[in-house]
């Protein structure tokens, strides 16, 4: 077969070549026309239904140029104390976002002066701006004078959007209690987490027109409206909270402690009318914070309560009428359950009922407990709520540590009788003291405002929460081991507790010092719980450490309530070397 390119050369005509002379069968050009034809059809019929019979999609594809959907954000509830003060709110503030490509225009001036205004270098903004999204957030919760600013560089492609940042009026005097958002408005800690689904609310959205620029020219409608988030009535008091505070604080300071923990609770209705933790932080400005500042340790950490538990040991035995406040125990040298031996901190020959609690007397409660069945004793911790974990609602409550009564040896019954062996939280404590100051009923603690106080559990009878009640008032006299408890005008009760650390599973050298109490003891209206760890700067026992935070809070918070006196007495007498509670 001849080459075409030499044939031409030769000049033989292109037509002469056997590839042009090739003929194809009719059918297969016959076949091309038609299938060229259904593909016309096919156009022609797709282009009159879109345009005649349903116009739906093109409309969509108009829109989807000129017009968008944007959210309508919802404002968060506000959190109030009991009296209206506000405790959380949200500010309008706005974020600020970009479509990278359209920026790319904007001048080397502007993106300085643009990164300034959000607190950048050049070289964090150009990262951001360095993306292949179509959307990205330069910065949020923008104080919304700053963002004016940024909208008047007029640099295409930068927009601003409405938002809310929530602000915090006490900062970290109520930090534990209130909590934290994140940027998203999301609810992080404290009741603005156990609460989210109610203060959050709903957001909305609303279809608008924009130009070429991104600028909206037109609202189309409304298609959802945004449902702002419930209120939230605390029942914390700000004043007595602030007190609380305030008083911890010092005391940690000034005993060098670890950290500290103080409960204030309504006899009447249960309400935590204050609850402070040190370390704290300032929830409107988090950086640089740590685990230790936000754990809530009044109702997240345990401890062994020491002396503080002993009323509900002989409270028990109170109850069931094995002994009256009069009856005589033995308490002389040491008492010997097997190897191990339990001692007090100060000589006694023999004890009442009575002086067992105001000298707090670890061989007289080990012999009252040893005189009852094991299991009285678990079911009188867990009625008031020790081993249970509290129904408060609140993230992070923790049950402690009760074993079950079958497996108690001896002297793990009688230790646990002072408060050794088992673990507590602060809130635990508080509540359980309800029994005395409330004639021998438990409620529930509640961290929201009350209308109507909650039915009451019984727990001991009315006659024996009294007695206890007397009996825990001579604890605080100068002859009980925390004078340091009086309070002028009032008379008060409560019980000191200093317990070793456990560290590794043994004892050290390192002490929890703690006070719970109640007043005015004629008829009670304040439990108030005090908790100090670790103090190292020579002290550490309850009465010297803890019962102080416990008057000075009582003075000024039964005052702020207007609650009348019940005492003459205005002169408190503490003794240079008072009766300390046995470890």
């Amino acid at each position: 077969m001849a080459n075409p390119r030499t044939a031409a050369a030769k000049g033989v005509p292109f037509s002469a070549s056997p590839v042009l002379a090739l003929k194809l069968p009719v059918w297969r050009s016959r076949l091309v026309l038609f299938v060229l034809f259904l593909a016309f059809v096919s156009l022609i019929g797709r282009a009159l239904y879109l345009q005649g019979i349903s116009t739906e999609f093109l409309q969509k594809q108009g829109e989807s140029r000129y017009a968008r959907t944007l959210e309508m954000p919802a404002t968060r509830g506000k959190i109030t104390d009991r009296n209206g003060q506000v405790l959380a709110s949200s500010v309008p503030v706005k974020a600020v976002w970009a479509i990278p490509d359209d920026v790319q225009s904007a001048s080397k001036e502007n993106l300085h002066a643009l990164a300034t205004l959000l607190a950048m270098t050049d070289a964090e903004l150009n990262k951001k701006l360095d993306s292949d999204r179509g959307f990205v957030y330069l910065k949020r919760q923008v104080e919304s004078d700053t963002a004016s600013q940024i909208m008047k560089l007029g640099i295409r492609g930068v927009e601003t959007r409405k938002e809310y940042k929530r602000f915090y009026p006490l900062g970290e005097v109520m930090a534990h209690v209130v909590g934290f958002t994140n940027v998203e408005d999301v609810g992080l800690d404290g009741l603005e987490k156990s609460s989210q689904s109610s203060l959050a609310g709903a957001v909305g959205s609303r279809r608008v027109i924009k130009d070429r620029l991104g600028n909206i020219v037109e609202d189309i409608a409304s298609i959802r409206e945004p449902r702002d988030g419930q209120d939230l009535t605390l029942a914390i008091d700000s004043k007595v909270q602030y007190i609380a505070f305030t008083q911890l604080k010092e005391a940690v300071e000034k005993h060098k402690a670890k950290a500290g923990s103080i409960i204030v609770l309504d006899v009447q209705t249960g309400e935590v009318l204050a609850l402070a933790n040190l370390p704290s932080y300032n929830p409107n400005d988090r950086r640089g914070l740590t685990g230790a500042q936000l754990r809530n340790r009044a109702i997240t950490d345990t401890f062994e309560p020491g002396s503080t538990l002993k009323p509900f040991t002989v409270g028990l035995s109170l109850d069931t009428g094995r002994v009256t406040p009069n009856t005589v125990f033995p308490t002389a040298g040491v008492m010997t359950i097997g190897p191990a031996t339990i001692h007090d901190s100060h000589a006694s020959t023999s004890l009442s009922v009575a002086q067992i609690i105001e000298k707090s007397s670890n061989i007289g409660t080990s012999k009252i407990a040893l005189q009852m069945p094991a299991q009285e004793m678990w079911d009188m911790f867990t009625t008031v709520g020790f081993g249970q974990q509290p129904k408060i609602g609140f993230p992070g409550a923790v049950a402690g540590r009760l074993r079950p009564h079958h497996s108690w040896r001896p002297i793990e019954q009688a230790t646990m009788s002072y408060g050794h062996g088992i673990s507590v939280s602060l809130l635990q404590l508080a509540r359980a003291y309800l029994v005395y100051a409330r004639d021998g009923d438990i409620i529930p603690v509640s961290f929201e405002r009350l209308n109507t106080p909650p039915e009451g559990r019984r727990v001991v009878s009315e006659k024996t929460a009294r007695q206890m009640r007397a009996m825990l008032e001579t604890v605080v006299s100068p002859s009980g081991t925390a004078p340091r408890a009086q309070v002028a005008g009032y008379r008060v009760a409560g019980k000191t507790g200093t317990a070793h650390k456990v560290v590794g599973g043994k004892y050290v050298n390192q002490y929890v010092a703690s006070f719970v109490g109640f007043a005015p003891v004629s008829q009670p209206r304040i439990v108030i719980a005090v908790m100090v760890d670790e103090p190292s700067n020579g002290k550490y026992y309850g009465g010297e450490v803890a019962a102080p935070v416990f008057a000075a809070v009582a003075a000024s918070a039964l005052r702020s309530m207007n609650i009348t006196p019940d005492s003459a007495i205005t002169n408190i007498i503490i003794p240079t070397d008072g009766v300390k509670e046995s470890l």
